[in-house]
């Protein structure tokens, strides 16, 4: 391997990336707009988890003083109250799902509707029904408060929005470029020079790996100012982690490149990975509860110890030794689709 040559391939790439001011903008555009969103919709502190139905209620304006529903059952915290003029229109809210629960304001048997497709609605109902349980005469049990710092839902996204941004970047800036320069007669040129597919292979990962991290640590100081993350482990950690985590993800990104010719066919191979990547490697939401199997394909998946490491460093404060499988697991398929990525390129068509 000739590191000049490697080295003239990454500033080139490098160039490229940075005068497209389309996708450099967008790079730093995407986090932002999604965390900031999440951040307005689950970080307001009116945000309520259950939405309640009630009618009727005249003009559709709810007073939760004048409801004349179960008096525990109206004060719960969790609770989001939305008034309808008629039951017509409340069922059919509740039909759809827009409600979790509906009761009939003013009723003396306290009638209530719920939709046994809803899981919520099941919650709600035996919530419901013990707010009519006389005072008194309810039997609880023993309160215990969790020890140390409470995580905030915004706390626990944030990696994983920052490793789908990652994500989405190594498999499209690395598989659709080279397929786009396959294309167009550019890797043909080149393999008439003395670069070896190996070196020109390694300096597109090493560019992509580079853009990659510049874009995460502008993101994630940006967003901290805005938001004020907690971090609880080393910084210097996380950053170990998420880039062995992007060159992993990028050396996939290789795989998908190596034979195709067409932007079309490998913009779909790489939608068909990410997908399951999205859902399977805990971006949006955790996986405890799923069948053993599924959890075991999420194994497969570079996403997944990525998030993993990253949120017990940021959340929980470990160190790298705590996690030294998944940077073990991540830096062996680093290595593992790079020699793939090699073995199967192509210069031409």
């Amino acid at each position: 391997m000739n590191l000049k040559r490697m080295w003239a391939m990454f500033r080139a790439r490098n160039k490229e990336f940075f005068r497209d001011k389309a996708a450099f903008g967008w790079n730093f555009l995407f986090p932002f707009l999604i965390v900031g969103g999440f951040a307005i919709v689950f970080g307001n502190s009116n945000y309520r988890e259950y939405k309640i139905g009630v009618f009727p209620v005249a003009g559709g304006e709810i007073s939760i003083e004048k409801l004349q529903i179960p008096e525990k059952f109206k004060l719960s915290s969790s609770f989001e109250f939305v008034g309808f003029e008629n039951s017509e229109i409340a069922l059919d809210k509740l039909k759809h799902h827009k409600v979790d629960f509906l009761v009939r304001n003013h009723s003396a048997n306290n009638e209530y509707w719920v939709n046994e497709t809803s899981s919520k609605g099941y919650v709600i109902e035996q919530l419901f029904n013990a707010a009519l349980i006389p005072e008194g005469a309810e039997v609880k049990g023993t309160k215990k408060e969790i020890q140390g710092i409470e995580i905030r839902y915004i706390d626990w996204l944030f990696p994983g929005i920052l490793a789908m941004n990652m994500m989405f970047s190594a498999l499209f800036g690395v598989g659709y470029v080279i397929v786009r320069y396959r294309k167009n007669g550019v890797l043909k040129r080149l393999k008439a020079t003395p670069l070896s597919a190996v070196e020109y292979l390694t300096s597109q990962m090493l560019s992509r790996n580079f853009l990659i991290m510049f874009t995460l640590v502008v993101v994630w100081v940006g967003c901290d100012l805005i938001f004020s993350f907690r971090t609880q482990g080393s910084y210097l950690n996380l950053l170990i982690v998420f880039f062995l985590g992007s060159l992993s993800l990028t050396a996939l990104g290789l795989i998908m490149a190596a034979r195709g010719s067409s932007e079309e066919f490998v913009s779909g191979i790489i939608n068909f990975i990410t997908w399951p990547m999205m859902f399977l490697s805990e971006v949006w939401f955790s996986l405890e509860g799923a069948p053993e199997w599924i959890k075991l394909v999420s194994k497969l998946f570079p996403l997944t110890h990525l998030l993993t490491a990253a949120r017990r460093i940021m959340n929980d404060g470990v160190g790298l030794m705590e996690v030294r499988v998944e940077l073990i697991t991540l830096s062996v398929m680093s290595v593992a689709f790079l020699i793939i990525g090699a073995a199967m390129f192509s210069w031409n068509d």
